[in-house]
């Protein structure tokens, strides 16, 4: 992989793909931390005497324009933390654009339009996209990657650009995701303990397969939980479950005990006639027919803590309950807390993790927090992300 800070960069334009995909009140910005985790790459691109074009998208407008999905509020809010004017284009390509960026002098830069008003960002297959990426890649000189958040989809500011850009880089963004998740997790240091949480087994199947085996340790909570509770014959009321995948979280089971891989499942559970408020606390044995278990129980969490306190090398994606309603966020605060005081390497990352960390006010108590959902979890899935494999083949 070559970083930016192995390219010559000075008197030269680059295309820089960022994630800027924020949630908006309106023109409000809630919360800014995609615009901040880029400011590095950006700052350092402008010092060192490049002239610097920002592409990014921002909700779903379908390739389509959507007044509302408009960057002018992120390139102003961009503008506020370099400290400098932010020009936002009209469009992504076309005459107007084309001019505005040869304009662009060494450190100065401007924010094309929201990529996804053009319905070939999003196009599934290369003729779908066309020449999309061919326009976006003839306005720089250098094309710089650093959106994690986007690594794991084949639009065309991803994976198109860089076959015909002049030059391709990673940005410090990049290459920290690339450090952690690509290079550090081949050889943890150990114990090694993977923590999955959520609703869902059917969206952590590929993490399950991949990890068991892998690591030493896996602490399976959340809703997720309940398949495999069924799967060992046990009762789980009017829980959330997912029956058709019983036989799959079995064979998970006797995989995890055949190649070493120790997990620990849920004793007890806070529970619910509704997710509104807890009616008590049972065992994994004594479930009442009616009850949501909505949260793990407090000998669950004492024994996850122990699990987390003895390992070196923890990844954790998933909450252990309900934890948007604080009467069942117990559970993943305690695995938030326990994580926060591990003087090991702890990676977190998915969008309901990472709220959990800043609902805790932890952030800065972790190692690292990705700021990839759909890619982080594709990473632990051990796929090659398209934009990796498209950076790797034009560098």
């Amino acid at each position: 992989m070559l970083y930016i800070d192995q390219v010559d960069i000075e008197g030269k334009t680059l295309l820089i793909r960022v994630d800027f995909n924020v949630p908006l009140n309106g023109d409000i910005i809630t919360d800014d931390n995609r615009i901040k985790a880029a400011v590095p790459t950006l700052k350092y691109s402008l010092e060192k005497g490049a002239a610097v074009i920002v592409m990014a998208h921002l909700g779903k407008p379908k390739g389509k324009v959507v007044d509302e999905l408009s960057l002018a509020p992120i390139a102003a809010r961009l503008g506020e933390l370099l400290g400098m004017d932010v020009p936002l284009a009209p469009d992504c390509i076309g005459p107007e654009v084309e001019k505005m960026a040869s304009n662009l002098k060494p450190g100065q830069i401007m924010m094309l339009q929201n990529l996804r008003f053009h319905a070939e960002e999003q196009g599934k297959t290369p003729e779908d996209r066309g020449d999309f990426g061919k326009k976006l890649a003839a306005l720089a000189d250098i094309y710089v990657n650093d959106a994690f958040g986007v690594a794991h989809r084949p639009n065309a500011s991803v994976v198109d650009v860089p076959y015909a850009a002049k030059e391709c880089c990673i940005g410090f963004l990049l290459k920290k995701e690339w450090e952690v998740l690509g290079e550090y997790l081949k050889h943890p240091e150990r114990p090694y303990l993977a923590i999955s949480g959520g609703a869902k087994v059917s969206s952590k199947l590929g993490i399950l397969t991949n990890l068991i085996g892998k690591v030493d340790h896996f602490i399976i909570g959340g809703a997720m939980a309940n398949t495999f509770m069924l799967a060992k014959g046990q009762s789980i009321g009017k829980s959330l479950c997912e029956p058709d995948l019983v036989d799959t979280a079995k064979e998970i089971l006797d995989k995890a005990e055949a190649a070493g891989t120790k997990l620990h499942l849920p004793v007890d559970f806070v529970w619910g006639l509704d997710t509104d408020k807890p009616a008590g606390v049972c065992g994994e044995d004594n479930v009442p027919e009616d009850a949501m278990l909505l949260d793990i129980g407090p000998d669950t969490i004492k024994n996850f803590i122990e699990v987390i306190s003895s390992s070196k090398t923890i990844v954790w994606n998933g909450p252990m309950g309900l934890f948007e309603n604080p009467e069942f966020a117990e559970g993943s605060m305690a695995v938030c807390k326990a994580m926060s005081e591990n003087v090991g390497t702890t990676i977190v990352g998915g969008g309901d993790t990472d709220a959990v960390v800043h609902k805790a006010n932890l952030q800065n108590s972790f190692s690292f927090i990705s700021t990839g959902g759909g890619s982080f979890l594709e990473f632990l899935e051990g796929k090659e992300l398209p934009a990796f494999k498209a950076l790797k083949e034009n560098m």
